[in-house]
């Protein structure tokens, strides 16, 4: 697999999961307001999906036999490829199994409670934003082009969350509590943010990828500036968990692939 189709699917994956986590609120949604705003930016999520799926599906349809006879695990997705089909976005977000999946470890954290969404979306949502506005500068045209359209979305992501970090850390007693406790447990999720593999050293010498720690410290400096402002203590920098850019996860992110995945899996190659 080519370091620009891994990449891809990377940023793919992570949209795809976050914004399927996000969709697990609606119609659960604390107020009427929050739960309409958390659906829309679960489908802002799934849009930035669908366009980088779509950048993917090209990479592979366009790639010489020989090599996609090993491309992915999954024998879905896979025995497509081996009938000579070309794959679109739907087969590549359907059709691979949990293990082809290149996505962070913290996008596919549970909800657990409104809290744990806050965190998990503040840190992912900062992240984002300082990402998507260095991928603008990407030789690769497309790249450039999502992040270009995307941007505008992640502001507000940004703001939202940050804004609701605030909300919950200076609030109540039982707010404060509860939103220290889902910064400390989603903490060590953190660090895959900004650890460079092959794949993004590659990318970064062509000029078609993001230089990682570069946005660490914006990242860390707009978190800390947020935390302060929300009383809520910044976590010792530890042990951090990584994995899932190299297809090693959680067992949550099986719970979502079962239930995203099963009208395919159920009736295979159905469409509306």
């Amino acid at each position: 697999m080519t370091p620009l189709l891994k990449y891809t699917l990377r940023l793919a994956d992570n949209a795809l999961i976050i914004g399927h986590r996000l969709s697990e609120w609606c119609g659960h949604g604390p107020v009427l307001e929050q739960d309409i705003a958390l659906t829309n930016m679960a489908l802002d999520h799934l849009g930035q999906a669908r366009s980088l799926y779509q950048y993917a599906a090209e990479q592979v349809n366009n790639m010489p036999a020989a090599e996609k006879k090993n491309l992915f695990t999954g024998d879905a997705i896979q025995g497509l490829i081996r009938e000579g089909g070309m794959i679109d976005e739907d087969n590549v977000a359907y059709l691979r199994d949990g293990w082809d999946f290149c996505n962070i470890l913290l996008v596919e954290q549970p909800n657990n409670d409104w809290a744990y969404t806050i965190a998990r979306s503040f840190f992912y949502d900062t992240f984002n934003y300082f990402f998507y506005t260095e991928l603008r500068n990407s030789k690769d045209t497309t790249l450039s082009a999502v992040a270009e359209k995307s941007l505008k979305e992640v502001l507000y992501h940004k703001r939202w969350s940050g804004e609701w970090m605030i909300r919950l850390g200076d609030g109540t007693e039982e707010s404060h509590t509860r939103i220290q406790q889902a910064v400390n447990d989603l903490w060590m999720y953190t660090g895959e943010f900004f650890k460079m593999d092959e794949v993004d050293t590659t990318m970064l010498q062509n000029g078609d990828g993001v230089d990682l720690p570069a946005v660490k410290m914006q990242w860390e400096q707009r978190v800390a500036a947020i935390l302060e402002e929300a009383t809520l203590q910044l976590p010792p920098t530890g042990w951090m968990q990584d994995g899932g850019k190299q297809g090693v996860h959680t067992e949550h992110l099986g719970y979502v692939l079962a239930e995203l995945q099963f009208m395919q899996r159920a009736y295979p190659r159905h469409v509306w």
